[in-house]
């Protein structure tokens, strides 16, 4: 006999017998046709599933179910092994309070009747023995006539508790009528009765009723795929010690896939290195491929299922040239079906739209790509390339010309397009190797081997490109003069690729060089190869390549110097790739400089070229995107920088835009009160910048929020440290220099925007710590020639902070003119920030200077009136009052954490400090703002100084 765990757990009709699973009997009379007698329920089918060991607890999906249950209807719709189920039956394991959710997992083949008859036991389950609910509602066994439904919809209304009730699996329902009656208990229970379904496709319900009253809330792959964080507490589950920068690409190979997630898990543990593992770890493994073509694939019509498998040849496709390598005008609409599922086929945000395959999936299809003959394989590459030179995407076309056998078209793409061959990406998505070129076709040919150098370096294989560089160089030294000079500029070009590629700045300037000193004869009328590159190319590659090395070592003027000219170069040649480069780049410099408009508009005609659209190019469009975050944070946008800082992606991992993006990333975590938060992010890019400007930049932010969350002295040190005052040191000099009114400047070419970043910063620490004269003697010349190269917002700061100081000094109308001055420079780039998170006394100002007339008054009215409503949402602070002593001392552990709260520390931070848990620290903190009658943090500090407890 098997064991009494093993056997199927079964019930006869509700009306009969109770269960482990508490079918309960007695709910209505003979309306609810209770006398029926159906085949039995299984009691597994009634229950959450068991979950996967070892169980691991997401927090953020689960929040999102319990908001999810607010309405009527919420929906967890993805396709297979994305987790739906391990979600639902770990959340209604988790819901606490009376009654728990009812569950029911649909299966195959359900008719009405037998879906009701399920139905029907797991609400009376759900609503039995909940106290003070009266009598239970009459639910029927079978499908419900009309008026049963009326009687049962009246009586749930009329509960205090609503019924959750989780359906899993009702994709597998297909019949619309066998829903009707749940249906209408959803519309008429008056919320009493909330539905939580999982599926793999649309359920039969009218779900646009509920989306277009904003009732319907759904969680898909998006939300359902693993982020990295929860990647990394699975392998900890599963006892798989990766290393954590190897997490990040696990993630990657995935897509967060939690299926694949599992399968990964189980194969890295047995691996001696688990972190090489992972570059190994693909779609056609046994396990995974399996489970793709068994859950994913099977059920595909064969049509989508070909569709899927010649679109493969491609990273990502559009319809058109899905349509071009299938053959088939539909395949773009099949691939538009697929999309609207979502997990396996994504779609991004262009027009026309881009569609690739998840991952794993991918290495599966390409997998069976590789099983056609070679004739038809060789023909679908041909198709690809083909499309691709006719839309201008020269690197992809190469590679496909290459994959194709394709010998002539791969020489002829090198020499006209060479210049969108150029790789500006490391981290690029794997891409198999085409075949060597024969050793025939290159002794004929030495710029075939050349174009196999220059794919293998735009796929980032340094190796592979510098042996086709090799090879290519072997065979062209018989080349005839016309045609020699236009293979060395070529091969030059691959040098500075692959210079690039190794990171050595010093090479990438001697290449760079080398290319523009190529000359560029005529060749014979007869060769039409033999022609070189027009002087546009030569200049717009090779400046590029310098306005990237620039960028990366933090020289800033020079960075945009060469992307300018290197913009104006690619436009005058037709070369949008390089184009897209210099344009995101000069949109980044340009926010950075307080060039609002110039960069806007730059980054805006960066994401419209084609190279930003299906996936490629990620990285110059992700500096297009932090071009556009700056732009929205220096005119006081929030929630626009955040959006577009959350889709600069990969930009924010390079050297100098990382520097940048820490600017705008600590700046919205300081105004949304995570001031440790944006203090974290601003060291740890202090220390990795490159460059002292941008590295004086991140110092003067971190001063300024150190000394704003009351650590003044610290705050001091840092500046101290970086070198700030200089304008103290040329005013101890020659003191005639200094004045009340206004500020002293430093000797005049010797205050940059870092030096002036860093003086303003503490000008500003100095005015917040009660010292307004030393503020103004460490203040810079804002108005001085050399001021016009600073970044527009150091400008305008010191503007500002010149007008508060000469207003606190009793010249209120100097102080106007010099806000009118400030005025006049932010007014053209829509700069407000300065404005909004200034010293609170420029309010004041600002409604001062209504009065006396400005001719910026709506301007100035809206920065008043959004500084009134600032501070209407904030608690009102008290004043200090005379007395010193406290009617209730605090304790010893409440004095030992007070003067944690001086710090940046949070109070997890303090808790593991302390090596107490965070409730009590919280407890503490809350009797120590009691007993100082304070209301937050600062107050509580200012107090406990007043009384000298710290």
């Amino acid at each position: 006999m098997p064991d009494e765990a093993d056997r199927v757990e079964v019930t006869a009709s509700p009306t009969d017998v109770t269960t482990a699973t508490d079918v309960t009997p007695g709910w209505g009379g003979s309306a609810g046709g209770l006398g029926v007698v159906g085949p039995p329920l299984l009691a597994s089918r009634l229950s959450p599933a068991a979950l996967p060991e070892p169980v691991l607890v997401r927090p953020r999906l689960l929040d999102r179910l319990d908001r999810g249950v607010a309405g009527p209807v919420t929906l967890v719709l993805a396709p297979a092994g994305w987790g739906k189920t391990t979600l639902l039956a770990g959340w209604a394991r988790a819901v606490r309070g009376e009654p728990p959710p009812a569950w029911v997992t649909v299966e195959a083949g359900d008719t009405g009747e037998r879906l009701w008859a399920y139905l029907a036991a797991a609400l009376r389950a759900a609503a039995d023995g909940v106290p003070g609910e009266g009598p239970q509602p009459p639910v029927p066994d079978g499908p419900p006539r009309p008026d049963q439904l009326e009687l049962l919809a009246a009586a749930l209304a009329a509960r205090e508790r609503p019924v959750l009730l989780v359906l899993d699996d009702l994709h597998r329902v297909t019949d619309p009528a066998a829903l009707v009656g749940l249906e209408f208990l959803l519309r008429h229970t008056e919320g009493r009765l909330r539905v939580v379904a999982g599926a793999r496709t649309d359920p039969p319900l009218a779900l646009h009723r509920w989306r277009l009253a904003g009732e319907l809330t759904e969680i898909g792959p998006a939300e359902l795929a693993f982020t990295p964080a929860e990647v990394a507490d699975l392998l900890v589950a599963h006892g798989v010690p990766l290393p954590a920068a190897a997490v990040p690409r696990l993630a990657e190979r995935t897509g967060g896939w939690p299926a694949g997630l599992r399968f990964a898990a189980l194969a890295l543990r047995a691996q001696a290195d688990p972190a090489r593992a992972v570059d190994r770890f693909t779609g056609d493994q046994p396990d995974v491929a399996g489970y793709l073509r068994d859950e994913v694939l099977a059920p595909l019509d064969p049509a989508a299922r070909d569709v899927l498998r010649r679109s493969a040849v491609a990273a990502a496709v559009c319809a058109d040239l899905a349509d071009a390598v299938t053959g088939r005008p539909d395949a773009g609409q099949v691939l538009a079906d697929l999309a609207r599922e979502g997990g396996f086929v994504q779609r991004d945000g262009s027009s026309p739209p881009w569609y690739r395959c998840q991952p794993l999936l991918a290495d599966l299809l390409r997998d069976e790509l590789d099983r056609l003959p070679a004739d038809e394989l060789g023909e679908l590459h041909r198709r690809a390339a083909g499309w691709y030179a006719g839309h201008d995407r020269p690197a992809e076309a190469l590679r496909h010309a290459l994959a194709g056998g394709e010998w002539d078209t791969a020489t002829e793409l090198l020499i006209a397009r060479w210049p969108g061959l150029a790789p500006y990406e490391r981290d690029r998505p794997a891409v198999p190797a085409p075949p060597e070129p024969p050793a025939e076709a290159v002794r004929r040919d030495p710029e075939l081997a050349l174009a196999g150098a220059a794919e293998r370096a735009y796929a980032g294989d340094v190796e592979a490109a510098a042996g086709q560089l090799r090879r290519a160089v072997e065979h062209a030294r018989d080349l005839p003069a016309p045609r020699r000079d236009r293979f060395r500029r070529l091969a030059v070009a691959v040098e500075l690729s692959l210079a690039r590629l190794a990171g050595d700045h010093d090479e990438v300037r001697r290449a760079a060089d080398r290319l523009l000193a190529t000359g560029a004869p005529d060749g014979p009328v007869d060769d039409p190869r033999a022609g070189a590159a027009e002087d546009a190319d030569v200049r717009a590659v090779a400046g590029t390549a310098l306005g990237l090395v620039a960028l990366a070592e933090g020289d800033l003027p020079e960075a945009a110097a060469r992307f300018a000219e290197a913009l104006a170069a690619a436009r005058r040649a037709g070369r949008p790739r390089t184009e897209l480069v210099c344009a995101s780049r000069s949109a980044l410099l340009d926010a950075a400089h307080g060039a609002l408009r110039a960069a806007e508009r730059h980054a805006r005609e960066a994401l419209a070229l084609p190279s930003c659209q299906g996936w490629s190019s990620r990285l110059d469009c992700g500096y297009a995107y932090l071009a556009l975050a700056l732009v929205a944070w220096d005119r006081d946008e929030p929630a626009e920088a955040a959006a577009h800082l959350t889709l600069a992606g990969p930009a924010t991992a390079e050297p100098g835009a990382a520097a940048l993006a820490a600017l705008c990333r600590a700046g919205l975590l300081a105004a949304g009160g995570e001031p440790a938060a944006a203090l974290r992010a601003l060291g740890a890019a202090r220390e990795a910048a490159p460059g002292a400007e941008l590295g004086a930049w991140l110092t003067a932010d971190e001063a300024q929020l150190r000394a704003a969350v009351g650590d003044v002295e610290s705050a001091r040190a840092l500046l101290a440290d970086a070198g700030a005052g200089a304008t103290d040191a040329a005013t101890a000099a020659d003191p005639s220099r200094a004045t009340d009114a206004g500020p002293a400047g430093p000797e005049p070419g010797r205050a940059g925007g870092g030096r002036a970043a860093l003086d303003v910063a503490l000008a500003r620490v100095r005015l917040r710590s009660g010292d307004p004269r030393e503020a103004g003697r460490a203040l810079p010349d804002w108005t001085g020639p050399d001021a016009a190269a600073w970044p527009l917002s150091v400008r305008l700061s010191a503007g500002l902070l010149d007008a508060v100081l000469t207003g606190a000094g009793g010249d209120g109308r100097r102080a106007g003119r010099i806000l009118e001055q400030v005025l006049d420079l932010a007014e053209p780039e829509g700069c407000r920030r300065v404005f909004t998170r200034a010293e609170p006394g420029v309010r004041d100002l600002l409604a001062a200077h209504l009065d006396s007339g400005t001719a910026h008054w709506p301007t100035v009215s809206d920065l008043v009136r959004g500084a009134d409503e600032r501070r209407a949402d904030e608690p009102p602070e008290r004043p200090a009052g005379p007395e010193r002593t406290l009617d209730e001392p605090l304790t010893e552990r409440e004095l030992t954490i007070l003067r944690y709260l001086q710090s940046i520390l949070s109070n997890v931070e303090i808790a593991s400090e302390l090596s107490l848990s965070v409730n009590t620290v919280k407890t503490h903190v809350r009797n120590i703002y009691r007993k100082l009658d304070a209301t937050r943090r600062r107050e509580a500090v200012r107090r406990a100084r007043e009384l000298r407890l710290i």
